[in-house]
């Protein structure tokens, strides 16, 4: 009988060929999709991001997990898709107008999918209309980072521009970066703010919910 257990600790060590090989295995015994995603994959990737909030992993280990994940759900997405498989909701992920950092936000983007999210990854240097976009072609979240001090106000421009659009009540906004904190996300008036990767796809869920 296929081993969920085998196919977590695989994504949790960054074993991409293994996790392949123990996916098709699964799926050549039988093993839903579903299940091997939910009970394999995504538990592997939810233990790494725990290990990542503790400071017991660091990125390089995260990126190399979140690569044999994608590895994992390559296989399944086909599979996902003929049976429905509904996704937990879509987030619209981006760096702010003025900010070209990204792995931080590529972290994020890969835990929210290790969780189970649809990601639209709009990449960095986005503009406030890309993100209002987004939201009107029904992200469900839309989540913001910054970097730099200077591109922090883009985040307010970003949810005043969602107001005005008419979306902003149709969408929870995250934002997340090393110069955010929990005081600048009331203050602009974000739904929610994230210290890490693992926390922020933890906040995508309890938005979502």
């Amino acid at each position: 009988m296929a081993d969920m257990q085998a196919i977590s600790t695989a994504v949790k060590d960054g074993r991409k060929k293994i996790v392949e090989k123990l996916v098709t295995e699964a799926l050549e015994e039988g093993v839903s999709a579903e299940t091997i995603l939910n009970k394999g994959l995504v538990v592997g990737m939810t233990e790494l991001g725990e290990l990542f909030k503790n400071g017991e992993v660091y990125v390089p280990e995260v990126l190399v997990a979140a690569r044999a994940m994608k590895a994992g759900t390559a296989l399944l997405k086909p599979l996902l898709q003929a049976a429905n498989v509904q996704s937990l909701g879509t987030v619209a992920i981006g760096t702010v107008e003025g900010d070209l950092h990204d792995i931080g936000k590529n972290l994020v983007a890969m835990m929210l999918e290790g969780t189970g999210f649809t990601v639209i990854d709009l990449g960095e240097n986005v503009s406030p209309d890309a993100f209002v976009n987004a939201a009107k072609e029904g992200a469900n979240i839309v989540a913001m980072s910054a970097l730099l001090t200077t591109t922090m106000p883009m985040m307010a421009t970003t949810i005043k521009a969602l107001e005005d659009a008419g979306v902003r009540d149709k969408v929870k906004v995250m934002i997340g970066g090393a110069p955010i904190t929990q005081e600048y996300a009331d203050q602009i008036g974000a739904d929610g703010y994230s210290t890490d990767a693992a926390s922020a796809a933890e906040l995508a869920k309890r938005l979502i919910a």
